[in-house]
């Protein structure tokens, strides 16, 4: 009988379609990256998703996230996310967590329940937290490294921490990692040189900040804030959700 993942079974078989939906997979950071993550892994039909962000939609986030529209500026991303996988799929269960996720709120996770963690948020700290959690439960993880200020979609590569260049926050988290003895991570990361961002106060979220007010923690925080395009996030975030779904499917074969 034809269901709304007959498409996807035709390749993967119904096994494989099962072995997705008793997966559990946790998505850090519901933004231009993860969003898109959080939409193809309900598409594939991932039985369990935890969704972590303490975010709300602001205008500017219209030009490149999959939750961003006019209508729903200021509302939370994980409501909107848990909202949307509804409409797509509504057997998959979806736990939100409307968290800022650090060193200091790591505890509230159990990674243990984890089949794998997707890492789409863009603090070091944050980023470094996850990575150990994981790591300490034996949850694989794929992190994603810097999108802004870049143009070419297409010069996105999966590779291991180790072996990645160019990209200025993949350098940094080689450091820090070697630091902590983590011999391996698996990445998404771009070759693609970053750009200047023009220095436009008129236009500038640090001149001009425009965060919903209930926003915990707005532009004016942020040391820079990049250029974004609507096309290299959403790229990111769709390789992101392949590696998983490769991975889940080998799981257990």
């Amino acid at each position: 009988m034809l269901h709304a993942f007959s498409r996807t079974q035709l390749l993967l078989g119904k096994e494989g379609m099962e072995r997705l939906y008793r997966a559990r997979v946790a998505v850090f950071g519901i933004g231009g990256v993860g969003g898109y993550t959080v939409e193809a892994l309900a598409r594939s039909g991932v039985g369990t998703l935890d969704l972590i962000d303490d975010d709300r939609v602001c205008l500017t986030n219209v030009n490149r996230q999959l939750l961003a529209t006019r209508r729903t500026v200021g509302q939370k991303k994980v409501e909107l996310a848990r909202q949307r996988v509804a409409e797509i799929a509504p057997d998959t269960v979806v736990n939100v967590y409307e968290t800022f996720y650090g060193p200091e709120t790591a505890d509230q996770f159990d990674f243990t329940q984890y089949d794998y963690v997707v890492d789409a948020i863009d603090t070091v700290t944050g980023k470094l937290a996850l990575i150990d959690q994981a790591r300490a439960a034996g949850c694989p993880i794929i992190s994603c490294m810097g999108t802004g200020n870049k143009l070419d979609p297409t010069a996105f590569e999966v590779a291991d921490i180790y072996e990645t260049s160019v990209c200025p926050l993949a350098r940094v988290m080689r450091r820090e990692l070697r630091k902590r003895g983590v011999d391996k991570l698996k990445v998404v990361y771009s070759k693609e040189p970053p750009l200047q961002p023009e220095e436009d106060l008129t236009i500038s979220c640090k001149a001009h900040c425009i965060c919903p007010p209930e926003t915990a923690r707005t532009c004016l925080e942020r040391r820079q804030v990049p250029g974004s395009t609507a096309f290299v996030p959403a790229v990111a975030g769709m390789i992101l959700a392949g590696e998983v779904i490769k991975a889940l499917l080998l799981r257990n074969k």
